[in-house]
């Protein structure tokens, strides 16, 4: 009806303007059953997952969350890498993919600053002898004044960015004979240069304090070049000085005539190419996706390991404290009374022991008794449990007068049946979703334990991410990633399990959205 029904009575309106033989039965004359419902029962946990979908933080934070979980299962698995595996060569190098290097990303570069033309030759002269140019990019130039031997003069320096990986260059090495025959044979099979010609440091000084001075220089140190520019090789020809025979391939404009090695009491010294030596010890070339840590470490496959044992000793911690903490806080908040009274007197003082102190103490002395994880996984417990049973006992105070459990106690039911049987599974929803909150709760503590060297865990667990950022913060300035991976990946482990854990609270419990416990 559109016309307005100012002050006339609704049933003398209807009587008026709907005449009688409009009203009829709909169903007049059929016989009327119950009509099965058309949609599925639903669940209290497919409605608290309907909610949780809802919430699109928590379901962003639970995509992340599993991938971060799956990293640290299979990453040391596909990694080529073991946490055994050390180079002491390539320590705090940066991310270096050969497959990606070549299209200008994951190239291991390192901006130098500051560059004189004596270091421009030095790196010009790794890529014209070895092949693998370091310089990626020349970032910019400017000019100097410096006073040398009493007149000044003007210089230019320069900024670039250097693939640290071929940067390394030369190095020297010593080889028992036998091994410098099979790193001949392998030269021959793989057509890879890893020995170049000898210099001799005793007819070019400037050669022996840098293996990558393989050309002759004048008085400032600076490279002599002939007259197309090109570098005047300073390579040894005295054969009475060589260490043993050179039967391999030679390099490029070799006639016949440079040695290869150096005699050395009971072996040879050589010049070898790093690069091409890693590709002879491993069977691949260096490939860090993440870079390298101090200790020579693939950052990629150590931080699979470290938040994989922090994963699992956080899961463990919880479980312990749910299972002593529901316990202890059902007894609380089923008896109350002179009980809850006591018990809680006994929470209120353990919490207030120092969680730093008793990890400390615990690691100076019950640890050299029954070991390093064990008392780190004590020292958890003996508080972890007091904030799981405080929960409890609240969700017991709730239910415990519910009509449900007064008629479980008419009919005889005991005490701990009534607890685990009728009280508990109703709570059960709060105190798991909680477990999700304790998760990183425990992540933290542990990282910073470690982090603060307290702890030592690394003979244990191979690495943590705590030892990893404590090893990352020593060398921030000059390697920035191996601190940057780390943070990374502990800041969204921490913030994913919180905004996770949020989630399945408000879903499982919706009166307490939006509330801290």
């Amino acid at each position: 009806m559109t016309e307005n029904i100012d002050n006339k009575d609704v049933k003398d309106v209807l009587n008026e303007k709907i005449p009688a033989e409009k009203f009829a039965f709909v169903q007049e004359n059929e016989n009327l059953h119950d009509i099965e419902l058309q949609t599925k029962a639903r669940g209290f946990f497919a409605d608290a997952m309907i909610r949780f979908r809802k919430n699109r933080s928590s379901v962003i934070a639970a995509y992340i969350l599993l991938f971060l979980i799956l990293y640290a299962i299979f990453a040391p698995m596909i990694s080529q890498y073991t946490i055994d595996d050390k180079d002491p060569m390539y320590v705090n190098y940066p991310p270096f993919v050969p497959e990606t290097a070549k299209y200008g990303f994951i190239n291991g570069a390192r901006n130098m600053d500051s560059q004189n033309e004596k270091s421009m030759d030095i790196w010009y002269g790794i890529g014209e002898e070895t092949g693998m140019n370091p310089v990626i990019k020349i970032l910019g130039t400017k000019e100097v004044q410096e006073k040398y031997r009493g007149q000044w003069r003007t210089r230019t320096v320069y900024n670039i960015k250097v693939n640290m990986y071929y940067a390394l260059g030369i190095v020297y090495r010593n080889f028992r004979y036998e091994d410098y025959e099979k790193l001949q044979q392998w030269q021959n099979e793989t057509g890879i240069q890893v020995i170049y010609p000898y210099v001799d440091p005793q007819e070019y000084p400037g050669a022996a304090g840098n293996p990558n001075i393989w050309y002759q220089v004048d008085n400032a140190s600076n490279a002599k070049k002939d007259k197309d520019g090109n570098y005047v090789p300073a390579y040894m020809t005295d054969e009475s000085k060589a260490g043993a025979p050179y039967n391999s391939i030679r390099i490029k404009g070799d006639d016949g005539s440079w040695v290869y090695s150096y005699a050395k009491s009971g072996s040879v010294q050589c010049r070898i190419c790093y690069y091409n030596f890693y590709i002879y010890q491993n069977g691949h070339e260096p490939s860090y996706l993440m870079g390298t840590n101090v200790m020579g470490n693939d950052l990629f496959s150590c931080i699979g390991l470290g938040a994989r044992f922090s994963l699992i000793f956080a899961v463990l911690v919880s479980a312990i404290n749910l299972s002593i903490g529901a316990v202890y806080g059902a007894i609380q908040g089923y008896y109350g009374g002179a009980i809850d009274m006591t018990l809680d007197r006994i929470s209120d003082i353990l919490s207030g022991v120092p969680f730093v102190v008793v990890t400390t103490l615990f690691q100076l002395h019950l640890a050299q008794k029954v070991g390093v994880i064990p008392s780190f996984l004590f020292a958890f417990v003996l508080t972890g449990w007091i904030g799981m049973a405080a929960l409890t006992r609240k969700q017991f105070y709730r239910f415990k007068s519910q009509e449900f459990v007064m008629a479980a106690r008419t009919l005889g039911a005991s005490d701990w049946r009534l607890m685990f049987k009728h009280i508990f599974p109703n709570a059960i929803g709060t105190i798991i979703t909680s477990c999700a909150l304790v998760i990183p709760g425990v992540i933290g503590s542990e990282t910073s334990m470690t982090y603060l060297g307290i702890v030592d865990l690394s003979t244990y667990a191979g690495t943590t991410i705590g030892t990893l950022l404590s090893q990352g913060n020593a060398a921030a300035t000059s390697a920035p990633h191996a601190i940057l991976w780390p943070s990374v990946f502990l800041g969204l482990l921490m913030i994913c399990f919180n905004l996770f854990g949020n989630g399945l609270r408000d879903a499982f419990n919706p009166t307490t959205r939006g509330v801290d416990d």
